[in-house]
């Protein structure tokens, strides 16, 4: 491939992604619904027990994580084992399936980790990886912050690898 050819690529890829995450924040603030960075659901995340997952997409589907909270988005992935993980990835005025670029059928590499909910295992991802180069991050990698708290100002920072 020219290096024309990729940066094309590479140009088409942030296109999509931006859309993606950029969706969930068009209209200015809103409300958290359950999802704020203090909030309960959000305490369950531990980015000193971050964990890694390989896996294929089954589907996706809405999720009500804690009573109360507005609706979010999870991945089903099935896991190298043949489990069956539901993949918590944020609220759904936030992440749009259809925006993410990540399909059914996907062979995806997912950071995060682990919680507890209601006696069931699940896990909250911080970055969905498919392929070399298509990557839907949704969490600050150094500290857990979850992208949809931000600012437009941090957010923008956050996509430019600032």
């Amino acid at each position: 491939m020219t290096n024309r050819g990729f940066l094309s690529v590479i140009a088409i890829i942030v296109v999509v992604l931006a859309a993606g995450l950029g969706a969930g924040l068009a209209g200015g603030p809103r409300e958290m619904g359950g999802w704020e960075i203090d909030g309960p659901y959000n305490q369950l995340y531990k980015n000193s027990e971050r964990d890694r997952l390989k896996g294929t997409v089954e589907g996706f589907s809405e999720v009500v994580p804690l009573a109360g909270m507005s609706p979010g988005t999870a991945m089903i992935l099935k896991d190298e084992d043949g489990d069956r993980i539901e993949v918590h990835l944020g609220p759904k005025w936030f992440v749009d399936p259809d925006g993410i670029g990540i399909r059914k059928g996907d062979e995806v590499k997912i950071k995060g980790a682990w919680a507890e909910i209601e006696g069931r295992d699940l896990f909250i991802a911080a970055k969905v990886k498919r392929g070399e180069f298509d990557e839907y991050k949704i969490r600050r990698t150094r500290d857990g912050f979850p992208f949809w708290c931000m600012s437009d100002e941090e957010l923008a920072r956050e996509r430019a690898g600032e």
